[in-house]
């Protein structure tokens, strides 16, 4: 592939920058779910405005993942189809290191669609689906590092060496936090009607 020309096309720009920013805040995302999802949460913000935050942060990372995929797809040089957004592994360009990306964002989007039905679904099926976010991670990551034209540069190698090593201590915070009895047992999902609520030992 011709990096000159590729140097030279606005979309290629824009598929760098959206899956750059998708990654930073997927990373963002799962580390707020670790962090705050364990056996307290900060004593000074509310369960509602973290799950507010956690919520945000997830759709906009859908909405960065939306315009990669979307200008990846309209970039001439690459010439991908507009199923490959969704049908992982069909690429005629780096299928494997693009279907992990694809699965990633099927990942996200389904726990999305079941956050809208969460109270339909109920707590324990939502929360099921939850959990795949935190399978997406890592295949965003390989991702990223595989399938990127810029996966050897070192900015983009020191973003996935922040994202993994911000993952990593997040879940060592978690395995080594101490139980509060005070603490909030924070739902990163929690809706206005539960922000008040607190749980007592």
């Amino acid at each position: 592939m011709n990096t000159t020309a590729l140097a030279a096309n606005p979309l290629w720009y824009a598929t760098r920058a959206g899956g750059t920013i998708a990654l930073i805040l997927l990373t963002a995302t799962v580390v707020l779910g670790i962090v705050v999802g364990g056996k307290g949460a900060p004593r000074r913000i509310g369960r509602f405005e973290i799950g507010l935050l956690h919520r945000n942060l997830a759709v906009l990372t859908l909405v960065f993942l939306a315009l990669h995929i979307a200008t990846a797809v309209l970039d001439p040089f690459v010439r991908l189809d507009w199923a490959v957004a969704v049908v992982p592994f069909g690429a005629s360009y780096r299928p494997l290191w693009l279907g992990l990306g694809t699965v990633a964002f099927d990942l996200l989007l389904a726990v999305l669609i079941t956050s809208a039905l969460r109270f339909r679904l109920g707590r324990n099926r939502w929360k099921a689906v939850h959990w795949l976010a935190y399978a997406g991670w890592p295949l965003a990551v390989l991702h990223s590092i595989t399938a990127g034209s810029d996966a050897t540069a070192p900015w983009m190698l020191l973003v996935d060496a922040v994202a993994i090593g911000s993952v990593v201590a997040a879940l060592a915070f978690r395995l080594t936090m101490p139980a509060s009895p005070r603490a909030i047992l924070a739902d990163v999902s929690a809706g206005p009607a539960q922000a008040g609520r607190g749980t007592r030992r």
